[in-house]
């Protein structure tokens, strides 16, 4: 998605950066040749060529939205880092219910193990439930989790998501939320720290 290519948000853990081609060969292509990582984002291994290809694409697609997740910590505290030397995961929105354009379907991966169980993956959710309500103009979504992956389905019950399917044939299950007017007022509390900052390619600097 173009929309969100001059957008990054600043939160207290994560920054989230738009998904460019100078990530895939340093952090994310490495990431994806885990099988562990295949197992919980249900993926399978590409090649170095079919990694650019899909990102070309995930930028280009207008059902597509894809943040890179950095360690706020770490990009912050070292002048001169770079995106790359951060990177920790990363949280998309799919767009693909033609029938419900308020629909978005979320996605969050923290791929490097250090970085699990420390909010980042949380602060980043919540950030971009906050861009897909207020920039995107969504009012529901969904998370499909991998059955066995516990902490990532208690993560999106405490953001208030709700089981409303599993499938034992996919090994998933489904996790609904519906942004109320008093979800809606949630969401702007838990974010109102968030930042959205112009982003440009390669010149993003530590703040």
């Amino acid at each position: 998605m173009r929309l969100n290519q001059n957008t990054m948000l600043l939160g207290k853990k994560v920054v989230l950066v738009p998904y460019t081609s100078e990530h895939v060969p340093s952090r994310y292509h490495e990431w994806m040749k885990s099988e562990e990582l295949q197992r919980l984002t249900a993926s399978e291994p590409l090649t170095l060529e079919q990694e650019y290809a899909m990102q070309h694409s995930w930028r280009e697609d207008a059902d597509k939205c894809t943040f890179i997740v950095l360690d706020a910590e770490k990009w912050q505290a070292q002048p001169g880092a770079t995106e790359e030397s951060c990177m920790v995961g990363d949280v998309n929105l799919f767009l693909t219910d033609l029938e419900d354009p308020t629909l978005g379907e979320i996605e969050v991966m923290i791929a490097e193990p250090s970085c699990r169980g420390k909010g980042l993956g949380t602060e980043a959710v919540l950030a971009m439930l906050s861009y897909g309500v207020t920039t995107l103009g969504l009012t529901k979504f969904e998370a499909k989790i991998g059955q066995g992956n516990e902490p990532s389905i208690r993560m999106f019950q405490k953001l208030h998501f709700e089981q409303v399917a599993a499938s034992s044939v996919f090994q998933e299950v489904t996790l609904r939320l519906t942004v109320s007017e008093s979800e809606h007022q949630w969401l702007l509390e838990q974010t109102s720290h968030v930042e959205e900052k112009p982003y440009r390619d390669g010149s993003a600097e530590p703040c």
